[in-house]
């Protein structure tokens, strides 16, 4: 089962990769329902699955948007540029695009998108025989039915197995359109699911009414995310070809803790098939990286009242994002600063493959060599360790570890 992951730009493709991904998805500057990710130029995505290829990887690009008659012209030739590139699959939603992709005779691989909201076996083998070499199911699919799509589809099956759920059917809104003029069928969502709204009666606008779960206010549609940890076994045992994690917006701390847990599951479920338990350590640390809390989405039946957060829309993290190794020998490494930290502070190193440890800050010195008391954003830093500190590790303070 294939461990696929965001990249938002090229430096989290690289993370994602150094952290165990097998594959990423990333987007063009055109066609991609990721608007205000940082995205690929030509010239990047060549770059990067030049890079993916020599390293044994794999890269999908999404091309993903519901275009208008007038949207289409240059996306025959947009798709045979990217196709020079020799991406290992196009991602799509839009059955015209998907036509335009065939008659062009693209040697890319075919995937269909959950905004197609795949929901059954039937709509899997409709996709394959129109030459779909995967689908991606729909996130309102229950686990029977995932269990039967998967021993009669005619294509390989993905499934999303962390991230943030849309209200809507596969994503597939129209509140970002009617509130502020953004479509998040064109990948500008602002996300109007997870505001705090107010009732005002009709005669009597200058009022408005409170609709409350408590004194913050409610939110309506505000949905929990997905977490899969704990059915990793299922999944795998379901022979599910992709295990895909949503992100392209998010951290690149949340992208190397999500990404490095999912791929320590998907090993353990390698070798443990059905007897798989997740680990609790891997549960505390999705737990700590931003999140509205977590559900199973439909999988263990139809979502109800639960898998909305009306708290509040704001993200839970207990985990802080400081700094990443750029390089490090055997007793100093030389980091990039995210945030502040102090002489005198205990930091958590997170590397690759879940090792951790502890390292106390006994001196900054910056690229003058000279001693700081406090790092700076975007600066950069030595620091003096008796560790071996892998590169591309990350500092991070976690409050349950640290305090």
């Amino acid at each position: 089962m294939e461990l696929l992951a965001p990249a938002g730009n090229y430096y989290k493709m690289l993370a994602a990769i150094k952290f165990g991904a097998d594959a990423v998805y990333f987007s063009g500057k055109q066609y991609g329902l990721r608007a205000s990710a940082g995205n690929f130029s030509m010239d990047e995505m060549e770059q990067a699955l030049k890079y993916l290829h020599s390293e044994g990887k794999k890269g999908y690009v999404t091309v993903n948007i519901f275009p208008t008659t007038e949207e289409l012209e240059g996306i025959e030739k947009y798709l045979k540029d990217v196709d020079k590139l020799n991406p290992d699959g196009l991602i799509i939603s839009d059955p015209g695009i998907f036509h335009i992709a065939k008659e062009s005779n693209l040697k890319t691989p075919l995937s269909i998108s959950t905004q197609a909201n795949t929901t059954n076996v039937s709509a899997v083998n409709f996709w394959a025989a129109q030459g779909a070499d995967r689908v991606i199911m729909a996130r309102e699919i229950f686990k029977e039915d995932l269990i039967n799509i998967c021993k009669k589809a005619k294509c390989e099956v993905e499934v999303f197995v962390h991230g943030a759920i849309c209200i809507s059917m596969s994503g597939r809104c129209l509140i970002s359109s009617y509130m502020n003029g953004k479509d998040a069928n064109h990948g500008e969502c602002t996300q109007p699911c997870r505001w705090n709204y107010h009732l005002v009666e009709n005669t009597r606008r200058d009022r408005i009414f409170e609709i409350e779960e408590d004194e913050r206010g409610t939110y309506l549609y505000n949905s929990k995310d997905l977490s899969m940890i704990e059915k990793i076994g299922e999944l795998y045992d379901m022979g599910i070809a992709s295990a895909k994690v949503e992100g392209r917006m998010k951290s690149m701390m949340y992208l190397s803790i999500v990404t490095s847990v999912y791929r320590a599951a998907i090993d353990r479920a390698k070798e443990m098939g059905l007897d798989y338990v997740a680990e609790k350590r891997w549960i505390d640390l999705l737990a700590a990286i931003s999140n509205r809390g977590y559900i199973t989405g439909f999988y263990d039946g139809k979502a109800d009242d639960e898998a909305i957060n009306e708290d509040n829309a704001l993200l839970n993290n207990s985990a802080s994002f400081l700094a990443t190794v750029e390089s490090s020998t055997d007793d100093e490494i030389t980091i990039l600063a995210r945030a502040k930290f102090s002489v005198g502070d205990s930091i958590d190193i997170f590397s690759p493959e879940l090792k951790e440890s502890k390292i106390k800050i006994d001196a900054l010195v910056n690229v003058d060599g000279n001693l700081e008391d406090n790092t700076r954003p975007n600066y950069r830093y030595k620091i003096k360790t008796d560790k071996k500190i892998e590169d591309g590790s990350l500092l991070l303070k976690f409050k349950e570890l640290s305090e």
